[in-house]
């Protein structure tokens, strides 16, 4: 059995990765992608201290719920950066300072 250092180790590096490309990143693409893999850690972080009950299962079904809105964040988001590309035909958050052409 691998101990829960490892997982926490992981997880904090998956966390600051995403960190670093949401905070440093203009593309709205990757800032998407940055926010996935903070929630990827978190989801890894549930599933490795859920490890110690494992009656229950309050761990589990909490990344499950996690997974669900993370799936229907990303939906949304990517609709307005859809239609954001056809109005402004660019992605630069930079540049999309305004709603207005």
């Amino acid at each position: 059995m691998i101990a829960i250092q490892n997982y926490l180790v992981i997880s904090a590096l998956l966390f600051s990765i995403g960190l670093a490309i949401a905070v440093t990143k203009r593309n709205a693409i990757l800032i998407l992608m940055g926010i996935e893999l903070m929630l990827n850690a978190v989801n890894l972080n549930l599933v490795a201290f859920s490890q110690y009950d494992p009656n229950r299962l309050q761990g589990q079904m909490f990344v499950l719920f996690i997974m669900v809105v993370a799936a229907a964040e990303i939906t949304v988001a990517l609709a307005i950066i859809l239609k954001l590309y056809d109005y402004f035909k660019n992605l630069d958050l930079d540049e999309i300072n305004s709603l207005k052409k």
